[in-house]
């Protein structure tokens, strides 16, 4: 048996967003592997940890760390108390920050640095914080957690991390859910997107400044202006800080069709993605992609660009473009007029999707955690 360890997933948003995916996906896997584990939570995800690994010592924490400010107090003082009463060997904190004393061996998950090398694509306040956070869990994790070797790059050049404790760990996708869907889910998610039979191009996503989306809405627009029947875009995701986009949207002709439904439920991602025309996700930086990842898996052809950790992901399996607004007109109009294309994309993205699993995430995660307790002892 190896070290048991203390996952902390109270930062889990209620949306189950990119890091919920990561964690919920991660701790699946290390309960199917056999892991020794504990999980602190929300109370409003007991009952979820508690069916995603049974073995598991699941721990809500008290009611205020819904809120921001309290879960990170609690992180610092509440967590190291936890740690100690499921006797943990090592606790993973997969969101940026770790608790200073936590009087175990530390592993910290970094996901980006856009804090550092796109700071005004996030607000000032969140690039406060998490420079401070990476800078401290540079210096004083144990181990750190990259999901991409472009992050790995970028927390040595950036922060100045020592390259011999950072372990590559990619993200996996559930094949199970995220998989070509069947016509009821394609014509549930038209639905209720209000499509009703008219084609899109998809993007998910945080409606935030590095992911590029007003240029994704001026390429669209160009790219299909003068189509008999245009696609329409959908975006699909979470407001962002910026007034960018809205300013992008009102710019769009009034004969085109542009979507915003917001979060997507997480069974509706699947018909979204694969009844896609093109999936568009042309960001300027990520630590790893886990939108494209997911598409591929649903056998649609994606769209990406080649920063950071997306060609990782992609391959040779997905198209890509420059992130500007004119470059995204070409990519994306030269995909809509070739469906031949797009089929063999969507065959190749498939394919390649099926070698990311959270079954080999799981198994780079605990050797980390093995190296972690190891220094210890």
């Amino acid at each position: 048996m190896g070290p048991r360890v203390l996952v902390d997933a109270t930062g889990v948003p209620a949306d189950r967003g990119a890091l919920g995916r990561y964690v919920d996906g991660l701790v699946g896997a290390l309960a199917q592997a056999g892991a020794d584990l504990a999980i602190a939570c929300q109370r409003a995800d007991e009952e979820r940890y508690g069916r995603l690994a049974p073995g598991a010592r699941v721990v809500a924490g008290p009611p205020a760390i819904a809120h921001r400010p309290a879960r990170l107090a609690w992180e610092q003082s509440g967590l190291p108390i936890v740690a100690s009463q499921v006797g943990a060997d090592v606790i993973h904190s997969p969101h940026y920050s770790m608790p200073l004393r936590a009087g175990v061996p530390t592993v910290v998950t970094i996901h980006d640095l856009t804090f550092f090398t796109a700071p005004d694509t996030h607000s000032p306040v969140t690039v406060t914080f998490y420079k401070a956070a990476i800078r401290t869990s540079a210096r004083r994790a144990t181990r750190l957690i990259v999901p991409s070797k472009a992050t790995r790059d970028e927390v040595v050049r950036v922060a100045e991390a020592d390259p011999t404790r950072i372990d590559v760990a990619y993200h996996g996708v559930d094949h199970a859910v995220f998989r070509r869907p069947d016509q009821g889910q394609l014509a549930r998610v038209a639905s209720r997107l209000g499509l009703h039979g008219k084609q899109y191009v998809a993007y998910l996503g945080a409606l935030a400044p590095r992911k590029n989306v007003p240029a994704l809405i001026a390429g669209w627009a160009q790219a299909v202006a003068g189509l008999p029947d245009p696609p329409a875009l959908v975006l699909a995701g979470a407001a962002g800080w910026s007034d960018e986009v809205d300013e992008a949207v009102a710019a769009v002709p009034a004969h085109l069709r542009l979507v915003r439904p917001g979060y997507l439920h997480h069974a509706d991602l699947p018909g979204f993605f694969g009844g896609a025309l093109v999936v568009a996700f042309p960001s300027t930086g990520e630590g790893f992609g886990l939108p494209v990842l997911e598409a591929m898996a649903c056998g649609a052809p994606v769209l990406t660009t080649h920063r950071t950790s997306l060609p990782e992901v992609g391959g040779d399996a997905v198209a890509y473009t420059e992130p500007d607004a004119a470059s995204i007109t070409i990519a994306l109009r030269a995909l809509l007029d070739d469906p031949d294309r797009r089929r063999a994309l969507g065959q190749a993205g498939y394919r390649r999707s099926l070698e990311f699993t959270w079954e080999a995430s799981a198994q780079a995660h605990l050797a980390c955690y093995e190296r972690a307790a190891a220094g210890r002892r």
